[in-house]
């Protein structure tokens, strides 16, 4: 039997606690499947238990949570035999969109039984693991202010954006890619995309594969007011590669130098950093339960 592990970040279950307890223990295949279930206690408490699973040679470690709690479970699970599975259950869920993890617990149980492996690349800033989506300015500071907020979900998220969005004022960034090419400009913010999306169905970098070795870099410049319904509009329709006020660039790494540090948005989650930011792909170096329906990842 393979030894599977569920690490429950119990601020995103809530009120699912007990459909989530039943979900697993009537869902699982227990003829396939030697079940243990742990619920974090306090922040990076998935961190350590992700990385106790993956020493003890646990076959499956599965995070039930929002991307945040993936971002700690997949971070111990780098270049290990361990494979990640996903039960998404936070407020954007990027990565589980991406890769066609219903958001359905019951569904996305039955997913991890069925077992359809894939292997998908990994990011990095300063060596903090990244698995979707990274950057710097304005969405570091939302994703701040979000954490700091009571409110949760797709509304919480855009209070804070409209709460923050006209103070703020967009810094300079240089950017140095691994061929040499500089970009220096003021920016929003920059993105650094594994996958398509922040979550909430946003897709900021349309082209992004997360097995292609490569990480988009996406810099969008502050709209007027007045364009931001037709931003939102690109965003939702995976077209916002189209508007001029976007520049995105594939590349296997660069460096970006900014005036003051600062937070940096990390699948979700504010970190601060230095000045100097080193960015870097590392090519299929997770292993995960995906959707087999899900063609092009």
């Amino acid at each position: 039997m393979k030894r599977i592990l569920f690490i429950i970040n119990p601020n995103s279950v809530k009120k699912n606690t007990s459909r989530i307890s039943k979900a697993i223990e009537s869902g699982i295949n227990h003829k396939e499947f030697d079940v243990k279930v742990e619920y974090t206690k306090s922040a990076n408490h998935a961190v350590s238990l992700s990385k106790i699973a993956v020493a003890d040679g646990v076959e499956i470690v599965v995070a039930v949570g929002g991307d945040g709690t993936v971002n700690e479970v997949a971070s111990q699970m780098i270049n290990s035999n361990s494979t990640l599975g996903i039960v998404p259950l936070g407020s954007g869920n990027g990565l589980a969109r991406h890769l066609g993890i219903s958001r359905n617990i019951e569904k996305a149980i039955n997913l991890i039984n069925l077992q359809n492996t894939s292997v998908i690349d990994t990011g990095s800033i300063n060596d903090k693991v990244f698995v979707s989506i990274a950057g710097v300015g304005f969405d570091a500071l939302i994703a701040e202010k979000f954490a700091q907020g009571n409110q949760r979900g797709f509304i919480g998220y855009f209070k804070q954006v409209a709460s923050e969005y006209l103070k703020y004022k967009p810094m300079e960034y240089k950017l140095i890619f691994n061929d040499g090419h500089v970009i220096e400009k003021k920016a929003l913010f920059v993105a650094f995309a594994n996958s398509t999306q922040f979550g909430y169905n946003t897709t900021i970098a349309p082209n992004a594969k997360i097995q292609d070795g490569l990480i988009d870099v996406c810099i969008i410049e502050k709209p007027k007011l007045y364009k931001i319904p037709h931003i939102a509009n690109l965003l939702l329709l995976k077209r916002v590669d189209k508007s001029p006020l976007v520049q995105i660039i594939k590349t296997k790494g660069l460096k970006i130098h900014r005036a003051d540090e600062g937070n940096v948005n990390i699948d979700g989650e504010a970190v601060n950093f230095g000045k100097e930011l080193d960015v870097r792909i590392n090519p299929l170096s997770l292993k995960i339960i995906i959707d087999q329906n899900v063609s092009k990842v």
